[in-house]
């Protein structure tokens, strides 16, 4: 089960994750759930060689770095954008180019997966920004690409990206996103 736990507390990235979800995705009861928590909890606190520390804010765990390591973490995301966005930060990038401002539950139904963990580096690279708050109940974060971005890509504008029409899948937005990574690579060649 702790492995499961560790992939659960990964995957639900800054959101975190309740006891009660952990308790209805494992199908085990509260009780075992929080004893493999604490025991992961003290195993992560008390081993050097781990990175990662595990957190319990009001009703939720989060998987954190090491407050010792923030000074590495820094240098990370003090480097350009371009240091290696994943697939899925891509994917995210993609979306939300094309259909901003949305929600980040918005782009989770889009792709299918989890989405924060993806948001929280675009955001980290100041490629994307809140643009406000949806007015619906309990009011989510809007988000918009912002100049970062459009600088990174070679944009002067939105209107820039590939036109897509009424009937494009979510695959026809990635792949034309990705197309048009291609041309302002070659383009700058």
């Amino acid at each position: 089960m702790q492995a499961a736990l560790e992939a659960l507390l990964y995957t639900a990235g800054e959101a975190g994750i309740s006891l009660t979800e952990l308790t209805q995705l494992l199908g085990r009861n509260a009780s075992a759930i929080r004893q493999q928590l604490e025991e992961m909890s003290l195993r992560l606190a008390h081993d050097d060689n781990r990175g990662l520390m595990l957190e319990l804010a009001g009703d939720r765990y989060y998987l954190l770095t090491k407050p010792t390591l923030s000074e590495v973490v820094q240098k990370f995301f003090a480097g350009p954008p371009a240091q290696g966005l994943s697939q899925a930060a891509l994917e995210v990038l993609a979306i939300v180019a094309y259909q901003q401002p949305l929600t980040r539950i918005e782009i989770d139904e889009i792709r299918g997966v989890q989405s924060s963990g993806a948001l929280a580096t675009l955001a980290s690279r100041q490629l994307i920004a809140e643009a406000g708050r949806k007015e619906v109940p309990g009011r989510p974060i809007l988000y918009q690409t912002t100049p970062v971005f459009l600088d990174y890509f070679g944009l002067t504008g939105l209107d820039q990206l590939p036109p897509l029409g009424d009937d494009t899948s979510n695959e026809d937005l990635l792949a034309a996103f990705n197309q048009s990574l291609e041309t302002e690579a070659s383009d700058g060649d």
